[in-house]
């Protein structure tokens, strides 16, 4: 018995440490993962990921279905965007990509849709298609007036997609549905300057669109000039003329992380329709490198005038400067206002190690909480296409990041199981330290543990076996200043033969847990 009550305890310290990550799925090289969570049922949750790949679950995000999506009619290039709208139904918009041979590629924006949770969908809709001549439409985001039932839709269009021609130009296009899909408005340009077509950072790309309380249409891009914003209201029929300026963005939107093919920074807008206190003020989160190629942040502005005027940027991540946060996604939960940005982490590493982090708001955006999310960090390779976003979906206190994990040249999707209630005080425990998960692991004949103190203290690791039983310890309440360190573990020296273990790390009161495994 009493070695069965070590185990629960190790287990209990491992899951209260830190949030439980679920792998959606590994298959088909997944990139540019999305998720949303069902508002009338905070089970049911509908995710994608480039190129074909769709996930249900009906338990909250615990267990995945997964499938690959298509449509003979139109094809299916990624790009995702995943909507569940108010009669239950599964939207999946994507790039097209028709199977046949003399189909053309990007030619139009495709909508599919569910009405059986996403056991099968439809051969789609579609919008933006534009012949003369033909054009390439790109990077599409929708969202759903939840008020009426609308669906509207952001993208680029560019005359020539990686065309350096001078003639060539990228746009900013509106469509939208009002019959749940069926059909789609002619395309409208929203944009006052336009970009080029080479896909870097003086081509208009990001256009999130949001809903305002009142029916407002809001969306934000990137482009030649910094972040633009724009409006409509009266449901998307007219636009502002001329482009609002948010934020120059300081060294643009398409930026190099090491380890990563190719980073953008492109914004997200978002608006509060809570009825609490910051009820209409718009967001719009993104990432650039404004202090430099060796240290990317993420960062917020708001506006509580309808987008007129914007305040100043808020960095959203806490850590000292000289790190790199990138890939920032951010939901707004509209049952309480509550903001949450999942994004990519190296403030605990010195390396191309990275973390995922997520970071919380209950107060309009002025203060974030980050918090360590992943349960271990990944090593990517910038041999491999990373993709171009994560996601985040939030409601009603359940909240469900999903990102892409790439280590080693090998491609994954998880989610995080956050509940709202989850996240009090956890922020104390992760800033006080942070344990790596062992490297190699398995481990064949040695492995490195590292690890990283806030401030000076007392440190003791220790390794367990299955059964809970002490193997040896490590360091015994070794006294440390605040920094980076890593243990190097010889595995026969240290009696560690082949199987599973736990290693202990205790800094003070605090204690985490990690397994490892012996070959």
């Amino acid at each position: 018995m009493k070695k069965i009550l070590i185990i629960l305890i190790l287990f209990s310290i491992t899951i209260n440490a830190q949030f439980t990550n679920v792998l959606i799925s590994s298959a088909s090289a997944p990139k540019e993962p999305t998720i949303v969570i069902d508002p009338n049922d905070t089970n049911k949750m509908f995710a994608a990921a480039n190129f074909r790949n769709y996930y249900v679950s009906l338990d909250a995000g615990v267990t995945w279905s997964e499938n690959q999506l298509n449509s003979p009619s139109y094809g299916v290039w990624g790009d995702f965007c995943t909507l569940i709208g108010e009669n239950n139904d599964f939207y999946i918009f994507h790039l097209s990509y028709p199977n046949t041979s003399s189909g053309d590629w990007l030619d139009r924006i495709v909508c599919q849709k569910s009405t059986d949770n996403g056991i099968t969908f439809n051969d789609g809709t579609y919008f933006g298609l534009n012949a003369d001549p033909l054009k390439d439409q790109d990077k599409e985001w929708v969202v759903m007036d939840r008020n009426n039932g609308n669906i509207y839709a952001t993208w680029t269009e560019f005359d020539t997609y990686g065309s350096a021609s001078a003639t060539c130009k990228s746009r900013i296009l509106f469509s939208k549905s009002i019959d749940n899909g069926d059909t789609w408005s002619t395309a409208t340009k929203i944009n006052e300057v336009d970009g080029n077509c080479i896909d870097e950072d003086l081509t208009v790309e990001g256009a999130v669109p949001a809903v305002g309380p009142n029916g407002e249409i809001y969306t934000s891009w990137a482009g030649p000039n910094g972040i633009i914003f724009n409006k409509s209201t009266d449901y998307g029929d007219t636009w502002l003329t001329q482009d609002i300026l948010v934020d120059t963005m300081p060294n643009g939107w398409d930026f190099n992380i090491p380890g990563i093919d190719r980073c953008n920074g492109l914004p997200i807008t978002l608006c509060d329709t809570s009825g609490g206190s910051n009820n209409g003020t718009i967001y719009i989160n993104w990432t650039d490198q404004r202090n430099g190629a060796n240290d990317t942040d993420v960062w917020l502005k708001k506006s509580t005038d309808g987008g007129v005027t914007w305040g100043n940027p808020i960095r959203v991540n806490d850590d000292a400067a000289g790190k790199h946060q990138f890939f920032t996604w951010m939901d707004i939960d509209q049952t309480n206002g509550n903001l949450y940005c999942v994004f990519y982490d190296r403030r605990n590493h010195s390396n191309n190690m990275t973390d995922v982090y997520l970071a919380r708001s209950t107060d309009g955006g002025n203060t974030f909480q980050n918090i360590l999310i992943s349960e271990t960090p990944f090593l990517p390779t910038d041999t491999v296409f990373f993709g171009d976003y994560n996601g985040i979906s939030a409601h009603n206190g359940v909240i469900r990041p999903i990102w892409k994990r790439l280590h080693n040249g090998t491609a994954s999707v998880w989610t995080a199981l956050i509940n709202d209630t989850d996240i009090v005080g956890v922020d104390d425990y992760f800033n006080h330290f942070q344990l790596e998960q062992n490297y190699p692991n398995p481990a064949k004949s040695e492995t490195y543990i590292a690890y990283k103190l806030k401030n000076s203290d007392k440190v003791s690791l220790t390794i367990f076996n299955i059964l809970g039983e002490k193997v040896n310890t490590i360091l015994d309440k070794k006294e440390h200043n605040a920094g980076y360190y890593v243990e190097k573990i010889s595995l026969k020296e240290n009696n560690l033969s082949e199987g599973v273990y736990f290693y202990q790390l205790k800094i003070g009161t605090h204690i985490k847990t990690k397994k490892m495994i012996v070959e």
